[in-house]
């Protein structure tokens, strides 16, 4: 099977690996790449095909590496691939590079309830440190006048503003947003269906039926197709013989024929998987089972949270997602307004508020109604200078418990910036940042 690799990717990486094994005057070469994007679009497995095709030398490191119950061993051991990645540049006689995956799951901070531990900030510190003198990485407790290979690092993620801001600022990482175009796409899904005989307009057709997907849907509808051939063998053999049939059997392995990948078929399996992700967006169990426990910690009061529960629909989802950005470009207006009531513009069921201006809770209303998730976020006056913003909460559907949450936030940080923010949960992109109070002028109007 021939596999696609897209030519921005490609030159992407190729650029950046030959130019840290070149010595350019007076140029800084950033040793790490970042390569961050939505999930499932093949980040690391472009970096695997392109890695394959310029014959580079991979170490690999997995986020669950950089945490550990003894202190300062992740930290040791990105020294020690880094410098076995050096060695097998001067063993092997080619490129090399220390490629470490899902970066943000490991060392990113998701909300104010992620463990951060020493390990964390080793692991940040290890790092830029390699970064700032990629020829001198020693192991703890020796040191060798000799200096190792330079060895360029490529570091995969989703969400990059979850780490360590000095450790991605320029010169030290590059950042490569990786979003497959509609050529990229095809290219792709093409190389996935390529031993099956999918004619090229069907891919097309596939790919723009299902346009927002990510790469790997593509790969599970595949997979998907082969269900009804093991079931079928299932059958034959028996649920209770299955594992001795293949598992150590004495037996060829089971062959199968080629499953229909017409594009009816292929359509039909797919919008069955877009089914199943719907389902599990709407469910919103954990709303339900850790309610008590989310009040709690959130606002104070759960009393009043459980009186309500008749009117919270079981599809309201909360999510504790820490979301970094710039500061709100336009500010906003000062104001007090804390006694007035809600516009009519507000949701039916929807508790009034006593502290929120009008134009403040249908600000809220219009977040939640075009489909985006609502962010609450706070920060100090001396953070707010770097940008450092904390997540109080998260939520998408129902607004009442937004505009609950949003008034406790407003009660316990008076002294604080307090913003709210539109996140589109499909692109995963900023769209709105307003701030609602600021230090000296509290509560500002929408």
């Amino acid at each position: 099977m021939s596999y696609y690799i897209s030519p921005r990717f490609l030159d992407k990486l190729a650029i950046h690996l030959t130019k840290n094994y070149l010595d350019i005057p007076s140029v800084k070469v950033p040793l790490i790449l970042g390569v961050h994007g939505r999930k499932g679009e093949g980040k690391s497995f472009q970096c695997e095909l392109a890695f394959e095709r310029m014959g580079v030398n991979v170490v690999y490191m997995s986020a669950g590496e950089l945490e550990s119950p003894d202190a300062g061993d992740p930290g040791r051991l990105v020294r020690l691939r880094y410098r076995e990645a050096a060695e097998l540049v001067k063993v092997r006689g080619n490129m090399a590079v220390l490629m470490i995956n899902d970066i943000d799951a490991g060392a990113g901070r998701v909300d104010q309830y992620t463990q951060y531990t020493v390990n964390t900030q080793n692991v940040n510190g290890t790092l830029m440190n390699i970064a700032d003198n990629p020829t001198s990485v020693q192991l703890p407790g020796s040191y060798e006048l000799e200096p190792n290979r330079r060895v360029p690092i490529i570091v995969t993620g989703n969400d990059f503003s979850t780490l360590y801001a000095p450790l991605v600022r320029d010169g030290r990482m590059e950042k490569f947003f990786w979003e497959p175009d509609r050529a990229d796409r095809l290219g792709i899904v093409s190389g996935i269906f390529q031993a099956d005989g999918v004619e090229r307009q069907a891919v097309e057709t596939l790919v723009d039926t299902f346009s927002n997907q990510s790469i790997d849907f593509y790969g599970a509808v595949r997979s998907r197709l082969y269900d009804e051939q093991v079931k079928a063998l299932i059958d034959e053999v028996g649920i209770d013989q299955i594992s001795q049939r293949v598992v150590n059997s004495e037996k060829a392995s089971p062959t199968f024929r080629k499953p229909n990948f017409s594009l009816p078929h292929l359509l039909e399996v797919g919008k069955q998987l877009v089914e199943e992700q719907r389902r599990v967006q709407e469910m919103g169990l954990a709303e339900e089972y850790n309610k008590a426990l989310y009040f709690n910690r959130k606002l104070g009061n759960t009393a009043e949270q459980t009186a309500s529960k008749a009117e919270t629909p079981a599809n309201t989802q909360y999510y504790h997602k820490y979301e970094s950005g710039n500061p709100a470009s336009n500010p906003i207006g000062n104001g007090s307004g804390h006694d007035q009531q809600p516009a009519s513009s507000s949701y039916s069921g929807q508790p009034s508020s006593t502290k929120l201006t009008p134009d403040m809770v249908t600000q809220v209303n219009q977040i939640l109604k075009q489909g985006h998730r609502l962010g609450i976020e706070y920060v100090d006056e001396r953070r707010f200078r770097t940008n450092s913003w904390h997540s109080y909460g998260s939520f998408q559907g129902q607004p009442s418990e937004a505009i609950a949450a949003l008034e406790a936030c407003l009660d316990e940080h008076t002294g604080d910036y307090v913003r709210l923010v539109g996140i589109d949960p499909e692109n995963r992109r900023r769209v709105v940042e307003t701030i609602i109070q600021r230090p000296n002028s509290k509560v500002t109007k929408a």
